[in-house]
């Protein structure tokens, strides 16, 4: 039985074809794993054709009774090998496309040439931005999911004093949470689109391990437990009066909240309480100020000048180097549109869900701030994530 319904498949195709017409494609060709489930509701090795006009084509070569079965699609045929796609393609569409678009964003190069050998005769355009556009605007159905991943959340960080010791390590800690996580039906992995980044279920750091740089495209990264996965959790042992921060991932049936919390174990000091009030307020102002029809540029303006006038400038979204946004968008990525940042072309919509994240690093000390998932309304930025946001102190 397919898990995503026939109805939603069959708008996301439709919208994806208007928006084809208006960019002179005659036809999209799409593989990335992502794109490919939210467009055909299977994650399975296969080719997604989807014509101009009329129903798409799904060619699978692994495995096709299970794309077969989870795809509402009405045409799932077998592709022994792609030396046979560009004749399926043709016989599909019953001519040949002229303009032909493709996930440029993503395709590795030798990919792409391959493609460009077999459809010799017709030009590859890149379609991922229309996908991505696509993408922002999340329907019922997925906000529906989206909760349901809120709710994991909440039940997590609800677990969290019951799981948290003293002397605990931060690597050992993350794996008793991320098991808690798993016992309620997180799928594990994290999908992220952007090229050479990785998550693994995100970040729980603690001291002066938040203020360590990284290769993360976000504001915090820690050290990791290798050079390899130079990012989350390391073997550095948790210490009372020091912040911990679980910066995690919740997903249920793909789709993603990103979320953010503080603790510590005895009383937070007071410099870290003060910080963390500027954090909200930053968070709640944008939450406010984001209607439909708002600039996302506006909104991380807003961000810097709330910063700048507490006198919190350094620091603020990263150190030594700031990450250039307050907010990313969210749904089967963790980085998808829109962004609310620096020279940011987006404007809000109705149904956008959006991740904010304060967060001001301290130097050799830690980080005070928050993360929640927001979804876009008429009258404001609704937060789906829970508990409240206060700073946790455990006995």
């Amino acid at each position: 039985m397919p898990s995503t319904p026939r109805e939603e498949i069959r708008r996301r195709i439709e919208k994806l074809q208007s928006l084809m017409a208006a960019s002179a494609l005659d036809g999209a060709l799409v593989v990335q794993r992502a794109d490919l489930f939210y467009l055909s509701g299977t994650g399975q090795d296969a080719h997604l054709f989807v014509p101009l006009e009329g129903a798409p084509l799904l060619l699978v070569r692994k495995n096709f009774h299970r794309a077969a079965a989870e795809s509402p699609l009405e045409n799932v045929v077998p592709l022994k090998s792609l030396s046979e796609l560009k004749n399926a393609v043709l016989f599909h569409f019953g001519a040949e496309p002229k303009a032909l678009g493709m996930e440029l964003d993503v395709l590795p190069v030798n990919n792409f040439r391959l493609y460009q050998e077999l459809f010799s005769d017709l030009e590859i355009k890149d379609v991922s931005p229309l996908i991505k556009e696509m993408r922002m605007i999340k329907s019922p159905y997925e906000l529906g999911l989206i909760r349901r991943a809120a709710a994991m959340n909440h039940e997590m960080f609800e677990a969290i004093p019951g799981i948290l010791k003293d002397g605990m390590t931060e690597i050992e800690f993350s794996g008793l949470v991320e098991a808690f996580y798993r016992g309620r039906g997180h799928q594990g992995l994290v999908r992220v689109r952007t090229f050479n980044q990785e998550v693994f279920y995100g970040h729980i750091m603690s001291g002066p391990s938040l203020a360590v740089p990284s290769c993360s495209v976000g504001p915090t990264g820690g050290p990791g437990p290798h050079p390899s996965m130079p990012q989350g959790a390391g073997f550095r042992k948790i210490r009372r009066h020091e912040p911990i921060q679980v910066d995690y991932v919740g997903v249920i049936e793909g789709y993603i909240v990103d979320q953010a919390r503080t603790f510590f174990m005895g009383e937070p000091p007071g410099e870290f309480l003060k910080i963390h009030e500027i954090a909200l307020k930053i968070q709640n102002s944008i939450a406010e100020e984001g209607v439909p029809g708002v600039p996302a540029e506006r909104l991380y303006e807003t961000a810097l000048t709330i910063a700048h006038d507490a006198g919190l400038s350094e620091g603020f979204l990263g150190y030594p180097q700031p990450v250039p946004f307050v907010g990313h968008g969210v749904g089967l990525e963790l980085d998808e549109l829109p962004v609310v940042g620096r020279r940011s072309p987006h404007i809000l919509e109705e149904g956008m869900v959006i991740a904010l994240e304060p967060k001001f690093i301290l130097p050799g000390r830690g980080l005070a701030g928050i993360e929640n998932t927001f979804v876009v309304t008429q009258t404001g930025m609704e937060k789906l994530t829970r508990p409240d946001d206060a700073i946790k102190a455990l006995p």
